[in-house]
């Protein structure tokens, strides 16, 4: 999947600027940047959920995304949205097969091969054992999960997840990145995320696109584009990057007026 010339306005004011992206299949690739830099801004726009001013996109090689109807273009692209609804009244499963909505046809017509994706979307977010649960019993945590279940029974060649550890505790954070990685490893699908947490876009992306107030400030792998100049100077704050020596991964660390203190103390009068 390919954007290019990517603006969107909102109010007349462009929020993303001439801003260009491909999503590989196998690959992960990580959209990171302050608090209103344009990353959920460009997700969605790629998923057709915002009217860009200006945008190419080009699915495989020479389908045009923009052309497709919504029920051809969600054959090929799923998206993952931040704040969805709790469903109430639904069980999990039936929230899981809303997933299946593009193969169904627009009288509903029957989807054979609809149960056995909702099963293996279950199994593979953990959510099997909520199935028969009431949606509206869960908690954020859980919901998150049987969301993405339902953007993985759509079985797209193309994942966009917007912020999708939100809600999740550390175990379930770490085993969706996981997920993620399998994703893309075993299945050859073309991942886009938006993460806050640098630390977890360096463990888990192939590719990191660095937005700075909707413009693209650097793109390419973890190494090239988190670097302490950088991301010092578009986060306003001191980010020192080293790397992790158990896991070999990037890691980085921002610099407050309180984690110098311990070495102000010491420091001889």
């Amino acid at each position: 999947m390919t954007a290019t010339g990517v603006t969107v306005a909102y109010d007349g004011t462009d929020v993303v600027h001439d801003a260009s992206m491909t999503l590989r299949p196998g690959e992960v690739t990580a959209l990171v940047g302050p608090n209103g830099s344009g990353k959920s801004t460009l997700l969605r726009t790629m998923a057709r959920l915002l009217r860009p001013r200006t945008a190419t996109l080009v699915l495989d090689t020479d389908t045009d995304g923009l052309a497709l109807s919504s029920r051809a273009f969600a054959r090929r692209v799923a998206l993952l949205t931040q704040g969805r609804p709790t469903p109430s009244g639904l069980t999990v499963r039936d929230v899981v097969e809303f997933g299946r909505y593009p193969y169904r046809g627009r009288w509903g017509r029957s989807d054979p091969d609809g149960p056995a994706a909702v099963d293996r979307a279950l199994a593979m977010t953990g959510a099997s054992e909520l199935a028969d649960r009431g949606a509206e019993h869960l908690s954020g945590g859980q919901l998150q999960r049987v969301w993405l279940a339902g953007c993985l029974a759509q079985e797209t060649g193309v994942l966009l997840l917007d912020e999708p550890t939100t809600y999740l505790d550390l175990r379930y954070q770490v085993e969706l990145l996981d997920l993620i990685r399998d994703l893309a490893d075993d299945h050859g699908i073309a991942v886009g995320t938006v993460l806050h947490d640098l630390d977890q876009a360096a463990a888990v992306a192939d590719r990191i696109v660095l937005l700075d107030e909707g413009r693209i400030a650097a793109e390419g792998p973890p190494e090239d584009v988190l670097t302490p100049r950088r991301l010092t100077e578009i986060y306003g704050i001191r980010i020192d990057v080293d790397t992790d020596p158990v896991t070999g991964r990037l890691r980085t660390r921002a610099i407050g007026r309180h984690h110098t203190r311990t070495e102000r103390l010491s420091a001889p009068s």
